[in-house]
C-alpha cells in the first residue's frame, strides 16, 4: 500500500499525465454509457440530411448516408478501446509467459526465445497484420487477436531483462532452499516483482493498438459498415474531404486526443515507477 501512496504521489506531480489520466476516464465513462448518451442510433439513415454540416440538430454534422457523426464517433469509441484493451491483454500474457520461461531458465531455452522474437521484431508489424488480416474473416474478434499477437515482443523483452535481474537476488534463492517450484517461484514470487514496466508498456501498447485498428478499418480491413469505428468514418471523410470536412476533423480529434491521453498516462506511469528517480529525489 505504500509503494501504491508513493506512486500516486510522483504520478499526480505530473499534470500533464493527470490530464491525460482524467481524459482516459471520461473516454471509458462515455464508451460504456454510449447508449444513453449518443443522440441517435448510429446506423440509421435519413437520406434528408445527408453530408449536412454541425448544427442544433446533428452537432458534428452527418455522413453521406444522413447518420448522426457524434453518435457514430461516441459508439466508435467503444470498438476502439475495446480493440485496444483486449489485444494488449493478448499481447501482455504472451510477452509476460515467453520472457518469464526466457529470463527464469537461460541458457538454450533463452537463445531460442530470444531468437524467435527477434524473427518477430524482423517483420514490419503493420504490414504482417495486414497480410494475416486479408487472408482470415474480417471481424473484431480476428483484429483483436492479430494485433496481440503481433505486439508482444517488447513486452517479452521487458520481463526477461527484469527476470535476469530478480533470480539472482537473495529471496530467490531463499525461495529455492526450501523447495519451492519452479511455476511458484515464477509466477508467485519472481513476476510481482518485474511487472512495473509491464504496466507501462501495457498503457502505451493500448494507444499503439488503437492506432492500428484505426489504419486498418481506413483501408477497409477493419471494422466493416455499418458498425462505427473511428477509422472507417475517416474513410468516409476521405471520400467527402471537398464537401464535408467535419467527417474528416472530428473521427481525427478524437483518435488523436485519446492516443496523446493514453502516452501521457504511459509517461506519467514510467517515471513514478522508475526507482532511479526516487533515489534521485533523496538525494
Amino acid at each position: 500500500m505504500r509503494l501504491l501512496s508513493v506512486v500516486g504521489k510522483r504520478f499526480s506531480r505530473n499534470r500533464l499525465s493527470v490530464i491525460g489520466a482524467v481524459t482516459v476516464l471520461l473516454l471509458l465513462i462515455i464508451s460504456i454509457l454510449a447508449p444513453f448518451i449518443a443522440p441517435y442510433d448510429p446506423t440509421a439513415t435519413d437520406v434528408r440530411h445527408t453530408l449536412s454540416p454541425p448544427s442544433k440538430t446533428h452537432p458534428l454534422g452527418t455522413d453521406e448516408l444522413g447518420r448522426d457523426l457524434l453518435s457514430r464517433i461516441i459508439y466508435g469509441s467503444r470498438v476502439s478501446l475495446k480493440v485496444g484493451f483486449v489485444a494488449v491483454g493478448i499481447a501482455i500474457m504472451t510477452g509476460v509467459i515467453i520472457g518469464s520461461i526466457s529470463g527464469f531458465y537461460g541458457g538454450v531455452i533463452d537463445a531460442v526465445l530470444m531468437r524467435f522474437v527477434d524473427m518477430m521484431l524482423a517483420f514490419p508489424t503493420f504490414f504482417l497484420i495486414l497480410a494475416v488480416i486479408s487472408i482470415l474473416e474480417q471481424n473484431i474478434f480476428t483484429i483483436m487477436v492479430v494485433i496481440g499477437l503481433t505486439n508482444w515482443m517488447d513486452v517479452a523483452r521487458l520481463v526477461r531483462a527484469e527476470f535476469l535481474s530478480l533470480k539472482e537476488k537473495d529471496f530467490v534463492s531463499a525461495a529455492r532452499a526450501v523447495g519451492v517450484s519452479d511455476v511458484r517461484l515464477i509466477f508467485r514470487h519472481i513476476l510481482p516483482n518485474a511487472l512495473s514496466p509491464v504496466f507501462v508498456a501495457a498503457t502505451f501498447g493500448v494507444a499503439g493498438a488503437i492506432l492500428i485498428e484505426s489504419g486498418l478499418s481506413f483501408l477497409g480491413l477493419g471494422v466493416q459498415p455499418p458498425e462505427p469505428s473511428w477509422g472507417n468514418i475517416l474513410t468516409a471523410g476521405k471520400d467527402n474531404i471537398e464537401v464535408a470536412w467535419w467527417l474528416s476533423l472530428y473521427p481525427g480529434l478524437a483518435i488523436l486526443v485519446t492516443v496523446l491521453s493514453y502516452n501521457l498516462v504511459g509517461e506519467g506511469l514510467r517515471d513514478a515507477l522508475d526507482p532511479r528517480l526516487w533515489e534521485a529525489e533523496r538525494h
